[in-house]
């Protein structure tokens, strides 16, 4: 495994995976308080690799809000079927299939994170980032794999660049990441007619500079000014771009692994895992800025 330069003020190894996105950090003990320089290699460590490793992390709920804290405001959480508030820390949401009685339910943990998304991208300003902790894990499954959307914007055939030079998506709010209706939204099949945020297809990164595509998810998703067959086909096409097996990392967890992701550059879904074992997952996330 190739071992990056470690960057100065940063105390410990960054280790590249080797795939297209990612490294680990090793040497830092993120329940103690980071030093302000130590917080901006992370920083700049975090928008280089897209997604950061921190293993072997023992972390209290406080602990891990205020590691949060160090990268930026937090956003408040949405809660979701699959997801709940941890009742002492709202900052925190709990991914979890462990039912009021304390044991493992199969229910729809599965649908919504395992399909490539971006994390509340149907807000004005989605989150900037992630940092999602894992408290319990299932034996076998349940991999975490982000795709490296910096990389899917640069390999784009001219064809497709030419076809979203200044076109925008709109991002679906209307319904959750279970693809269930949110409060006070009504049933509308027609992606013409998606209520929404309008983010541009070509991000800018405001750290790095680099574009990305910005895709949120795919299901209602709509490029206004397109027929909507015209807006299908070319969403089908960036879609099949972008989740192609060259651009993707997956992570194995361990019980104690921090993942820090940045919503910016990089999409991520879940592999499925047997719901008969627990899985408790904590996550908090780092507000962003809206999409240029």
């Amino acid at each position: 495994m190739q071992r990056a330069q470690v960057q100065q003020a940063l105390p410990c190894e960054v280790i590249p995976t080797g795939k297209a996105l990612g490294a680990e950090l090793r040497g830092l003990d993120l329940s103690q308080p980071l030093a302000p320089e130590v917080v901006a290699a992370v920083h700049r460590a975090w928008s280089e690799h897209g997604v950061l490793l921190f293993r072997g992390q023992r972390l209290t709920e406080d602990q891990h809000i205020a590691f949060s804290r160090q990268l930026g405001p937090i956003e408040p959480p949405h809660s979701t079927s699959q997801a709940h508030f941890s009742g002492r820390y709202p900052e925190i949401l709990v991914v979890s299939n462990i039912g009021e009685d304390g044991q493992p339910k199969d229910y729809d943990l599965g649908n919504a994170e395992a399909m490539w998304h971006t994390d509340m991208s149907y807000r004005e300003a989605p989150p900037s980032g992630s940092a999602l902790y894992a408290r319990e894990i299932p034996p076998v499954g349940g991999n975490t794999c982000f795709l490296n959307m910096v990389l899917a914007y640069e390999t784009l055939p001219p064809d497709l660049l030419r076809a979203i030079e200044g076109r925008t998506c709109v991002h679906d709010e209307s319904r959750n990441s279970a693809g269930r209706l949110r409060p006070g939204f009504s049933h509308e099949p027609d992606p013409r007619k998606t209520p929404g945020p309008r983010h541009p297809l070509v991000r800018t990164h405001p750290v790095t500079g680099r574009k990305a595509l910005f895709l949120g998810r795919r299901p209602y998703a709509y490029i206004p000014g397109l027929a909507l067959e015209e807006s299908e086909a070319l969403l089908d096409r960036l879609w099949a771009h972008a989740t192609q097996e060259a651009f993707v990392w997956a992570h194995t967890w361990q019980v104690g692994d921090l993942v820090l992701w940045d919503n910016r550059s990089a999409m991520h879904r879940r592999d499925p895992f047997d719901m008969n074992h627990r899985r408790i997952m904590h996550r908090t996330q780092i507000s962003g800025d809206r999409p240029y």
